[in-house]
């Protein structure tokens, strides 16, 4: 195609293993330094920073700085959404990392995807949220958060009016590259996790992406999403 998106150059930019592990890091929704990123990747400094260049002038990165120090952070939602996509197809077509180790099942069980739970938890999270009629699905459109799901949300803490207020969507759906069904996104799912880190039921490891629940948080999840 001669016309029209240059998804050959989004492509590419993703296709290096380097920087591929670059942005599966920052999947964590955390924003790294230069140094914490080369590391994940495998590379010298000096490769990296190149890397980081590319990423950042092909719209995938964006540049903090605090102080004297700067840090990289997925640019957006969307890229996020295309890198948990793509992780899903590669399963799927069986093109799986041949090192495997105890936090492959972790990391499927529960884990953060950019800002949100995802995993075996999250795709339970949001089927149950369906089957008790606090998200309304419809084709081509998010899923609606309906009255009783508003009451249900708002009974575990969460302020709905603030995250109205903001102009990110509420609910999204996000497909999950381990379960294959959707998890939630969008503001909503990000303040789910967010409280039951509130509550102390779950604890995020910032080095792997994976989501630790406590035993009662386990039990106390169970039992409201059952």
């Amino acid at each position: 195609m001669k016309e029209g998106p240059d998804i050959v150059r989004i492509a590419a930019l993703i296709g290096d293993p380097a920087r591929a592990n670059m942005l599966t890091a920052l999947m964590s929704g955390k924003a790294l330094t230069a140094t914490e990123l080369a590391r994940q990747a495998g590379v010298t400094a000096q490769t990296a920073s190149s890397h980081l260049a590319k990423l950042d002038q092909g719209g995938l990165l964006c540049l903090r700085r605090q102080g004297r120090h700067k840090y990289f952070a997925l640019a957006n939602a969307d890229v996020a959404r295309v890198l948990e996509g793509l992780m899903g197809l590669a399963a799927g077509a069986g093109h799986l990392r041949s090192r495997v180790g105890p936090k492959d099942a972790a990391l499927r069980r529960a884990r953060v995807c950019y800002n949100h739970l995802a995993g075996d938890r999250g795709t339970w999270l949001f089927a149950c949220l369906v089957e008790h009629g606090h998200l309304m699905l419809a084709d081509e459109a998010p899923p609606l958060l309906t009255t009783s799901g508003a009451e249900f949300v708002t009974a575990l803490g969460v302020d709905l009016g603030e995250l109205r207020a903001r102009r990110t969507p509420l609910c999204r759906e996000c497909l999950d590259w381990s379960e294959r069904r959707p998890h939630l996104a969008g503001s909503l799912g990000r303040a789910l996790l967010s409280r039951f880190e509130e509550l102390g039921w779950a604890s995020r490891d910032r080095a792997s992406r994976i989501v630790t629940f406590t035993t009662t948080g386990e039990r106390k999840f169970t039992r409201l999403f059952a």
